[in-house]
């Protein structure tokens, strides 16, 4: 396990390389030498295809949500590799998200835009607004617009503490993929401001993903969609286990006995070189005008290659689960 290790350490990626020193070796990431490595990220071939398509204006000339090259998304994904914060020519790109919260089309007057039944549930996919709340605070960008977000998704919360964006009357619990990433947004917000009413939303939506074991029906205790238990990265909005057990970490729940299963179905998923594989994705690699387009390669998938991204959140998951101790740099 230390070889590879040893390759996440010594990776071409930046991102890669950042990530295993920081969440694997637990070098502080206000240093100098972590620091010096995000403005690697910065500049990194990686992150110039993503920003490559800007105009003058330093905008995207897509609709935000396109998949997953619109200005959303290429936020979501800078946010999760890491980019260093307060960079003011990525303002640009949440003006584009801003004016596809705000021009009528979505939260003003939420009325027209989200369902409600006779029980008063908000069928919102608020796993948009959440990446948008979790990319802007992690680039360090956010703004008071990015708090009246927090409100909104706040107020669209289910009984259970989730969300949920079903049409259907008969619905009645949330779903996992439009709740962990409002879930995780809000903790990172409850985290910088403080604010005890978000951090008990945040205590009360992580037993959404508790109860069910991370991946299984409360009904029958059969998995909920086969598709949660295949590891994928780039996450974007679809739900995995490694994704699920990542944010129950950053909560804080991972030694709660609900995610044992989940761990030890992500452990056994070990590679015989010590990496884990990307067993699904939700990309297309292409520079034609597609649904799931992505200027960059995320390593394809495998049964038997490691794939980098995979390995590095999974060690990183075992890591803070007390599973796995790295020797430190």
């Amino acid at each position: 396990m230390e070889t590879v290790v040893t390759k996440l350490l010594e990776s071409d990626e930046p991102a890669i390389h950042y990530k295993a020193r920081c969440l694997l070796v637990k070098e502080e990431p206000d240093s100098p030498a972590m620091q010096a490595l995000q403005e690697e990220i910065r500049t990194c071939e990686r992150v110039k295809q993503l920003l490559s398509e800007r105009n003058v204006d330093g905008r995207l000339p897509y609709h935000p949500y396109t998949k997953w090259v619109g200005a959303h998304w290429v936020l979501t994904i800078l946010a999760d590799l890491e980019y260093p914060k307060g960079d003011v020519d990525l303002i640009p790109l949440r003006e584009q998200v801003y004016g596809y919260f705000f021009s009528g089309a979505r939260e003003k007057p939420i009325h027209k835009r989200h369902i409600i039944h006779s029980k008063g549930l908000i069928r919102a996919c608020a796993s948009i607004e959440g990446n948008a709340i979790l990319s802007l605070l992690k680039l360090g960008i956010a703004d008071s617009l990015t708090d009246y977000l927090a409100e909104i998704v706040l107020g669209w919360r289910w009984p259970d503490g989730g969300w949920n964006c079903d049409r259907k009357p008969q619905a009645s619990h949330s779903s996992f993929h439009e709740t962990l990433i409002p879930l995780r947004a809000l903790n990172l917000y409850a985290t910088q401001s403080g604010d005890s009413r978000v951090r008990q939303a945040v205590e009360e939506g992580a037993e959404v993903f508790l109860k069910r074991g991370l991946f299984r029906r409360l009904a029958d205790g059969e998995v909920i969609d086969p598709h949660f238990i295949e590891l994928h990265y780039p996450y974007y909005w679809h739900y995995n286990i490694l994704y699920g057990l990542k944010v129950m970490g950053e909560i804080g729940c991972l030694g709660d006995p609900r995610c044992r299963e989940a761990l030890d179905l992500l452990e056994s998923k070990r590679l015989p070189d010590g990496g884990y594989p990307a067993e699904r994705r939700y990309y297309s690699v292409t520079h034609r005008n597609t649904s799931n387009r992505s200027l960059v390669d995320w390593g394809g998938t495998s049964s038997s290659k490691m794939n980098e991204w995979i390995t590095v959140e999974t060690l990183a998951v075992l890591t803070a689960a007390g599973r796995f101790k790295p020797i430190p740099a």
